[in-house]
């Protein structure tokens, strides 16, 4: 691939729970800022590469293995998960490092984020193409929601219990989160060179692209009913194009029931437009209004994936 890509990521969150921390709250900064981690945002595209039956090498999976004396279902180790994925018998065994790396690079989440595979020997660490920010909720009303849940049954080792027991559920009434991100083909330079890959291509950008769109609609657990795809920005430009963090520039409010995305980046797009080959923008349309599109831009409906007249 011979561009650039930075874009934004907008996930909305209503009565949902987008990225909880250990706590069970909506993650947060020191100062109390809601926002959600790289992680939160790959995983539901892994889980869905995954279900397509594509190659995720960074996800967890069960098998059966022994706790003690007893059969356990347990999450594999990397190890493990390297070894049912390549169909390999020990790969303690495996000398050939570049078989690795291309076993490796082979794994669409590998591919996309890049990887750090330190398991039997092997210290391999591996920059990804795609590079994706920390998503920042931009709605000012935002506030967590404890639910007091009734399970249907009571505690077996309260032998005194009467009633059956109490759970929470924790969301946020609504929240609004942008992830920036940068797509960067020259990141497997080197491996390109060694023959391991023959790099990030076009295909790939496009399979990252159609799965950014829906991973969070389509990812519908009990905490993340609520969660979908609200808004992407793709700015593909020239490989020597150097763009700034473009979440910067979003402003999200809310007026009559409508949100309101404001593209604060309008101006640096088109004075940019000599480098920038190509701007898309997603939203829904029947829930937001989307102020300042820049003239170079093309805008879609997300939920449609069809052009806004």
């Amino acid at each position: 691939m011979n561009k650039r890509v930075y874009g934004v990521l907008g996930i909305s969150s209503i009565m949902a729970n987008w990225n909880a921390d250990f706590s069970g709250y909506p993650k947060t900064t020191s100062d109390g800022e809601t926002f959600g981690s790289d992680k939160a945002l790959k995983y539901p595209m892994k889980k869905m590469w995954d279900n397509e039956g594509k190659k995720v090498l960074y996800i967890k999976s069960m098998c059966l293995g022994k706790k003690g004396e007893e059969i356990a279902l347990i999450p594999r180790t990397l190890k493990e998960r390297y070894e049912f994925l390549f169909d390999v018998k020990d790969l303690k065994d495996c000398k050939d490092i570049k078989k690795i790396l291309e076993n490796l690079m082979s794994a669409v989440d590998v591919k996309n984020f890049g990887a750090t595979f330190a398991e039997s020997g092997n210290n391999i660490s591996i920059t990804g193409a795609v590079q994706i920010g920390q998503g920042f909720n931009k709605y000012m009303d935002t506030n967590p929601e404890e639910q007091q849940i009734l399970s249907p049954f009571r505690d077996a080792k309260d032998t005194d219990a009467k009633n059956s027991t109490l759970g929470t559920k924790i969301v946020s009434n609504e929240a609004h989160y942008f992830y920036p991100f940068v797509i960067n083909p020259m990141a497997y330079k080197e491996l390109i060179e060694l023959e391991v890959t023959e790099g990030y291509t076009e295909e790939d950008y496009q399979n990252f692209r159609r799965t950014s769109l829906v991973m969070a609609t389509s990812f519908a657990t009990n905490s993340k009913v609520g969660c979908e795809n609200e808004f992407a920005l793709f700015v593909e430009t020239s490989l020597d194009a150097y763009l700034p963090n473009l979440s910067e520039y979003i402003k999200f409010e809310k007026e009559n029931d409508k949100n309101i995305i404001e593209l604060k980046c309008r101006n640096l797009l088109e004075e940019l437009e000599e480098v920038i080959e190509k701007v898309d923008i997603y939203y829904n349309p029947y829930t937001t209004v989307l102020k300042d599109i820049p003239k170079n831009a093309q805008v879609y409906d997300i939920r449609t994936l069809k052009e806004v007249q």
